[in-house]
């Protein structure tokens, strides 16, 4: 698992100082793509690109000094790591056009309202120790096709997510894990995940 944070008294991201599309590939395009459940905490400003790398990962934690905004079309510009297309799935068509295209900020509490953040905790740090701790007691190869069915689900119709979602149970069911799973659950204990 991987965990993204800023430091202690910082903001997590007010705006970067150089053209975006000079990085390619793009972080938050990096992260998506990381195989294991990518965990992002934050405290203070996530805008911008900020909040593109933030749209990126599977976990959003944030502290009540969070704020989150999109305002590149303010200064003539569109997001240009997945913003316009990661924000409306999180968030809404309609809050996606308010911040987008308005520029408007949520605060922590509206951001977990919308679903930007799926929790405001007052201890960040220990929040996050304890969803690695609850993400590393399941099998990791579940939790990976968890994540693409998720990921490549979202972007299908129902039928062929359903499909996916299928296969990808085929292919864990072929998995020295997916066994560990089910004598530790019929053993009442548990389980020793491999990885395999």
């Amino acid at each position: 698992m991987l965990v993204l944070r800023n430091e202690p008294g910082t903001d997590f991201c007010s705006g970067i100082s150089f053209d975006p599309l000079e990085l390619q590939p793009d972080p938050a395009s990096a992260l998506a793509a990381v195989r294991s459940p990518v965990v992002c905490a934050i405290s203070g400003e996530c805008s911008g690109a900020g909040l593109e790398i933030a749209l990126a990962c599977d976990v959003r934690l944030c502290d009540v000094t969070a704020r989150f905004a999109m305002r590149d079309v303010l200064d003539g510009r569109l997001p240009a790591w997945g913003g316009t297309q990661r924000l409306p799935r999180a968030v809404g068509a309609s809050r996606a056009n308010a911040m987008l295209l308005l520029g408007a900020t949520a605060d922590a509490s509206t951001a977990l309202e919308w679903g930007l953040t799926h929790a405001v905790e007052e201890d960040l740090d220990g929040a996050v120790e304890q969803w690695l701790d609850d993400l590393a007691g399941a099998g990791p190869l579940a939790l990976e096709f968890a994540k693409e069915a998720v990921h490549r689900g979202s972007e299908l119709p129902l039928a062929d997510g359903l499909r996916l979602e299928g296969d990808l149970n085929h292919q864990l069911a072929a998995t020295e894990d997916r066994a560990e799973g089910l004598a530790a659950f019929f053993d009442k204990r548990p389980p020793d995940f491999a990885g395999r």
